[in-house]
């Protein structure tokens, strides 16, 4: 059984990785509203469609010196730094689902799946808001009904683990979600005559609604994302010493995907009494 466990381990880092590759082409496409099947992978400079050997992740910027095999112009490091984030995430959600070799079963495996697409299609909103200032819709609005299926299908398999919800509780979520953020983006245009969030934050807000449930979640995943965001936009502050807008998307993003690896401690630390009702000890 125990094995199986780290067999099981080994599947989701390397899935992460190719989930990872497949951030690659999404943040590229999904920017300019394309498709992620067509065309093929290609050089972007020289258009040579890349070989199954040029695909593999990490592996292949590695043996290619992160240089093109065909024209050597330069691959971004990005793209590997990116497939083993997503490495690094395949592996933590499935050690924070699947804890021990008795979890192992079809219900816990399916959640961990559904959770891992989750937070990478997080990381595709983070990169394409930080390069673009928006929010693919691919990642938010449109994913909000794979998070509603998702959980429907959870349900069906008696999943209790980490972060089992009702479709009920999804669909809520989704609601409270974007309209919290949307009610927020109005307050702040009628207080500072502007809008401080757009609403790509607003649509990426239902669909972690969608997937975490309402309160208290959304709630802790906004504050956390909220004290990301002063942090950071302080941090630029100090550095370029001037004021500028910087996205909330990768804020929100971080804080969601903090709250799939640690949201039993977060809501103890935020929301304490939550986290005592719920058993959080």
């Amino acid at each position: 059984m125990i094995a199986l466990y780290w067999l099981w381990m080994g599947f989701a880092l390397c899935t992460g990785l190719i989930l990872g590759s497949f951030s690659n082409v999404a943040i590229g496409r999904w920017a300019v509203d394309k498709s992620v099947v067509a065309p093929r992978s290609h050089c972007p400079y020289c258009g040579t469609t890349l070989g199954p050997s040029e695909l593999v992740p990490v592996l292949s910027w590695l043996w290619l010196r992160g240089k093109c095999g065909t024209c050597s112009s330069p691959i971004a490091p990005t793209y590997p730094l990116i497939e083993l984030l997503g490495g690094l995430l395949g592996l933590l959600v499935y050690r924070r689902v699947i804890p021990n070799a008795a979890s192992v079963d079809a219900a816990h495996l399916t959640a961990w799946a559904v959770l891992t697409v989750f937070v990478i299609l997080l990381v595709i909103a983070a990169y394409v808001d930080l390069r673009h200032w928006i929010i693919p819709d691919q990642t938010s609005v449109y994913a909000i009904p794979f998070a509603v299926l998702s959980v429907v299908v959870l349900q069906f398999m008696d999943y209790d683990g980490w972060m089992a919800i009702t479709w009920q509780t999804s669909v809520i979520g989704a609601l409270v979600g974007a309209g919290a953020l949307a009610a927020v983006s109005m307050v702040t245009r009628f207080i500072y005559g502007y809008q401080a969030l757009g609403w790509g934050d607003v649509k990426l807000m239902g669909f972690i609604g969608a997937m975490v449930g309402p309160l208290p979640v959304i709630f802790v995943v906004f504050l956390v994302g909220s004290i990301i965001g002063s942090v950071v936009g302080l941090a630029y502050l100090l550095v370029r010493r001037r004021n500028g807008m910087l996205p909330f998307g990768p804020s929100l993003v971080l804080a969601a995907i903090l709250y799939v690896l640690y949201g039993d401690v977060l809501t103890r630390v935020l929301v304490p009494g939550v986290g005592l009702a719920l058993g959080w000890t």
